[in-house]
């Protein structure tokens, strides 16, 4: 692990490469698991100001959810996007060749909202643990087998995880946080700065 700016970092996000390939995993991540994408508390207020932009690019089943509720509460006080009767996230969208991408984004590409879309979502596939009682977060990559193509596309074109996210750790972080990471990562060799 690094410590940026008191953030602990794991060297995988310098170390695995990642690029999204939508071709072959179909955007799976936004129907696979048993939960929607995780919210912080100030996106549900941002979920209920944008819902009404983001409903016109929504089928007419997940408009009927969104009318019922536009995230929903989790053990332990957590909270996530709602999922349609097929496992979907309610603001997944399929298109001709079944490939799901987001509402949320789309009405963001379109101008018709300030937000692209949950930081959980735009971050992965990092995650961030946090232990607000501590008072520390943790960076770390989250591998999951649907991810194996953008795995391997990474692989393909060099793409550290860490530049895969550059817009959503600048988002999250700022670009002080982001500028020390890469001039961190432009420096890292993993065979002699790995434990032994």
């Amino acid at each position: 692990m690094l410590e940026i700016q008191g953030k602990l970092v794991s060297t995988d996000l310098l170390e695995k490469n990642f690029v999204c390939n939508l071709q072959a995993c179909k955007g799976a991540c936004c129907i696979e698991g048993d939960e929607g994408a995780p919210l912080a508390e100030e996106e549900k207020a941002i979920l209920d100001r944008v819902s009404s932009q983001v409903a016109g690019f929504l089928d007419e089943e997940s408009r009927t959810l969104l009318e019922k509720h536009r995230y929903v509460k989790l053990e332990r006080g957590r909270y996530a996007t709602p999922l349609r009767a097929d496992g979907a996230c309610i603001y997944a969208l399929r298109d001709g060749a079944g490939i799901l991408s987001c509402a949320l984004e789309t009405a963001y590409r379109f101008g018709k909202t300030d937000w692209i879309k949950p930081l959980s979502c735009h971050l992965y596939p990092v995650r961030i643990r946090e232990d607000k009682v501590l008072g520390w977060e943790a960076l770390n990559y989250d591998q999951w087998s649907i991810c194996a193509p953008a795995c391997t596309n990474g692989d393909q074109l060099g793409v550290p995880v860490y530049r895969f996210v550059r817009n959503a750790l600048i988002r999250k972080y700022g670009e002080a946080f982001y500028e020390e990471l890469d001039e961190i990562a432009q420096n890292w060799k993993p065979e002699t700065n790995s434990k032994k």
